[in-house]
């Protein structure tokens, strides 16, 4: 038998903790996954071939998984969605505005790597097909998770 929320998580008629909200615990989630993501675009094997890996731009070769373009700055972008996925997984509010917002950029994204010639300085982060389709998977998964998972539980605390 639950009480109501106690700090975003669910407390039982002792007062004791059940566990995370479930937005706060996706938030974390993607964020790991964003971190970890980051951290295997610079590892040699896992992004090859290694030695085309550029700071930014389309002339970055590198691929990781030799799937995904990759160069330094898409890296970083990956390590600092990670980073900012663990921090605002502390609350719910911060974890819906990660998901969702998150989920609006790549979705941005998506129409900007169709939008560009992946041949042209335009294509700065850089993106390919691979990438494009990826980030629609993702702006539609992290926005479908912060809306879906906000209102998961919200029922006895009138809180977001």
């Amino acid at each position: 038998m639950t009480s109501g929320h106690h700090g975003g998580a669910q407390a039982t008629a002792d007062g004791t903790n059940t566990g995370k909200h479930p937005v706060r615990t996706a938030a974390q989630v993607v964020g790991a996954v964003f971190l970890l993501v980051g951290i295997l675009g610079f590892i040699p094997g896992v992004t090859s071939p290694y030695d085309e890996l550029s700071f930014a731009g389309h002339e970055s070769e590198a691929k990781l998984l030799g799937i995904f373009q990759v160069s330094v700055l898409h890296n970083i972008v990956h390590l600092l969605f990670g980073v900012a996925g663990l921090a605002m997984s502390r609350t719910r509010s911060a974890a819906r505005t990660y998901l969702i917002f998150g989920g609006v950029i790549y979705l941005l994204l998506f129409v900007y790597g169709l939008l560009i010639d992946h041949d042209t300085s335009a294509n700065f982060v850089p993106v390919n097909d691979a990438d494009n389709w990826l980030h629609l998977v993702l702006g539609i998964g992290m926005i479908g998770l912060g809306v879906a998972l906000s209102r998961a539980r919200e029922h006895g605390s009138g809180r977001a």
